[in-house]
């Protein structure tokens, strides 16, 4: 027949700082992530912002140059003796 099993003491006092030392850790890994977060968002609204220029200042670009053609085909002279195209 096997030996009793002698039941396992349990430091309390040890266990509570143990899981006080893994809360703490968690919770300051969780602000690193929160800090994280709100930077990666900061740069993401920046981003936008940035293509939102770039795209405007294209549709822009895009008026410019159809306004100078506009311009250029007014101030060309047809001559009368070719065929519309």
């Amino acid at each position: 027949m096997a030996p009793p099993i002698a039941p396992r003491r349990v430091d309390v006092a040890a266990t509570w700082r143990y899981a006080r030392e893994q809360y703490a850790a968690l919770v300051a890994e969780r602000d690193a992530l929160k800090q994280e977060l709100a930077e990666t968002q900061r740069q993401f609204r920046e981003l936008q912002a940035a293509v939102l220029e770039r795209t405007r200042a294209f549709h822009e670009l895009r008026h410019l140059q159809r306004e100078r053609d506009i311009y250029r085909a007014q101030k060309a002279e047809r001559d009368p003796a070719l065929p519309l195209q």
